[in-house]
């Protein structure tokens, strides 16, 4: 019954060993292949595909290193020569390596498909306009436009209070002001999604300004006007019977 029991069993360390030995050659060498092809394609990740006589290869690369190296015989089942798992068995890595010369081959027809592709191609450009005359004139305009804001949010932090905002409609848009303080916080012109004239953070486009700033005189009158009527309101205000 026990027959059998105390003959020896054949180890596969030594199998295991060069498979793993083998496995290792192949990532460092498939791993320089990621890289040229990360170099190539101008990108940090992607893969390619490479076919040979015995099957199709794929090389999926990574921050320019290879992700895995599959290989998909044209008989039998595909085998992970390369990857973030575990090693592939060694029959199958056989048969993949048996191939991997003609995938090592394509790899480099490949790139020297490429070759001579940039000859032609012109390294001269016509020369850049600079804008810096216009971004100039845009901010002095954008300045003068700033001046203004801040004199009417003086005027209205004096007598309206620290914040608020004033708002008047000019050629059919509505132009508004915010104050905080005697500092305009913003000239918008056009409601919310409109064009910011004057704020915190960038100026205008030159266009925009171009649109917008033959309204400002018409927005400032519309402000005088209005502080008109509250003097005139003011001036009819009777403290006693003889005011």
């Amino acid at each position: 019954m026990t027959e059998g029991l105390d003959a020896d069993v054949d180890g596969m360390d030594e199998v295991a060993e060069r498979r793993d030995e083998l496995a290792a050659r192949v990532r460092t060498h498939a791993g320089q292949i990621a890289r040229e092809l990360a170099v190539l394609q101008g990108g940090d990740y992607g893969q390619e595909e490479f076919d040979t006589d015995g099957g199709s290869w794929t090389v999926k690369y990574e921050a320019g290193d290879v992700q895995y190296l599959r290989f998909d015989p044209k008989s039998g089942s595909e085998t992970y020569v390369v990857s973030s798992k575990q090693p592939p068995e060694p029959g199958p890595l056989e048969t993949a390596m048996a191939d991997y010369g003609n995938f090592v081959a394509a790899y480099n027809e490949y790139v020297r498909s490429f070759d001579g592709l940039l000859a032609d191609v012109p390294d001269e450009f016509p020369a850049v306009e600079s804008t810096a005359e216009l971004v100039a004139e845009r901010d002095r305009i954008v300045q003068r436009i700033r001046e203004v804001g801040t004199a009417m949010a003086g005027e209205l932090y004096r007598y309206e209070g620290e914040y608020g905002t004033y708002s008047t409609t000019v050629s059919g848009t509505r132009w508004e002001l915010k104050w905080d303080g005697d500092a305009v916080s913003y000239l918008r012109v056009g409601g919310s999604d409109g064009t910011y004239l004057l704020s915190q953070y960038g100026p205008p486009s030159a266009p925009e300004v171009r649109r917008l700033a033959d309204d400002v005189g018409a927005f400032v009158e519309a402000f005088n006007e209005h502080v008109d009527e509250l003097e005139a309101d003011l001036s009819q205000v009777s403290l006693g019977e003889d005011s």
